[in-house]
């Protein structure tokens, strides 16, 4: 009994022992590297980019970070207009502008985003030296100690536009080649925008219902269900321009419009896009700002105010001890997300 024993012991070590070595193995082996690194080393033929739908694909998708690992410094602005128009309502128009300033150093370099629109809104976020600051569009700048990811973030927001217009279209983005031009002294490859063909269902995982809320779902939110349930793109016009050594969407103009037809009538959106890629490789010389608040737990302003209504702060606050400071503006507080 004992010998039986002992050979299932050995039999169950004998099994294991891979097993221990490849967890190891997985373990104690270098880091990936991040996957816009891996992404930036891919070759993208820009000359391919209207046969190739893999190629048109990433090249429209592009993120900031691999952009930039790919191209080096740059400016980067866009405009981006949104006009509903519906039949017995007055049209509404918001008009969204996106700065970007990437210096040198690629996915870990020094940047600068700001992001406002025509109703008065906006948020800068800004990442120097491994330092984190953002602000409202007319508070001060307060430091990020803690808030990881939102400088990266948003700075994908801000060179998303291309991409966000590619799924607002449902990918139908249609490219036609028509030569070369010349953008900040570097060749590109420019191409014809027109609205291709339904895209067939990729075939991927579908996607859980949403959840619903105790007390319904909002009129709000039923009206954002409805556009992603029914937009249906109507027309789309305007050119692409991509960089011939970097395959890094340097130029653009779109102009499409959406239709929407529910139950309440036929509205339609119609959305325009002008980008464009400046200053390529020149440092943008990034500078810490030259006055701004300290990161905390619970910003002083908002404090106050609850402290104006009773509630009042019981000892420190995330090792902040500091009394609220009469000077404090409830403004000072830079938004975590976009207005």
């Amino acid at each position: 009994m004992k010998r039986f024993a002992l050979l299932i012991s050995l039999a169950v070590a004998a099994c294991t022992e891979p097993v221990d070595k490849a967890a190891k193995q997985r373990i104690f082996s270098p880091e990936d590297p991040p996957q816009a690194l891996a992404a930036a080393k891919q070759k993208l033929p820009p000359e391919e980019v209207a046969e190739n739908v893999a190629v048109s694909r990433r090249v429209l998708g592009m993120g900031a970070a691999e952009a930039t690992e790919r191209i080096g410094a740059h400016k980067f602005t866009a405009t981006v207009t949104y006009e509903w128009s519906a039949v017995g309502r007055p049209n509404l128009k918001l008009v969204e502008n996106r700065t970007l300033l990437a210096g040198p150093g690629g996915l870990s370099g020094d940047f600068s985003g700001v992001e406002e629109n025509s109703r008065d809104q906006g948020l800068e976020v800004m990442r120097v030296h491994g330092q984190v600051f953002a602000k409202s569009r007319y508070g001060k700048f307060r430091q990020r100690l803690r808030d990881r990811g939102i400088a990266e973030h948003m700075r994908e927001e801000l060179y998303g536009a291309i991409s966000d217009f590619d799924y607002f279209f449902k990918g139908r983005i249609k490219l036609a080649a028509q030569g070369t031009v010349s953008h900040e002294g570097r060749t590109a490859w420019k191409y014809q925008v027109s609205l291709g063909p339904v895209v067939p269902d990729a075939g991927g995982k579908a996607l859980p219902p949403p959840l619903t809320p105790k007390n319904g779902v909002d009129e709000t939110t039923q009206r954002r269900l409805r556009f992603q349930e029914l937009r249906n793109p109507r027309t789309l016009q305007g050119e692409v321009w991509v960089d011939a050594q970097t395959s890094v969407v340097v130029k653009t103009h779109l102009d499409g419009r959406i239709g929407v037809n529910a139950d309440g009538g036929d509205a339609e959106l119609r959305l325009v896009l002008d980008s464009s890629m400046t200053d390529i490789g020149k440092d943008p010389q990034l500078k810490l700002p030259a006055d701004f608040l300290p990161d905390q737990d619970k910003p002083e302003g908002i404090a106050a105010a609850l402290e104006r209504f009773g509630i009042v702060r019981d000892g420190a606050d995330g090792g902040h001890a500091r009394a609220p400071d009469a000077d404090d503006d409830d403004d000072d507080e830079a938004p975590l997300k976009k207005p």
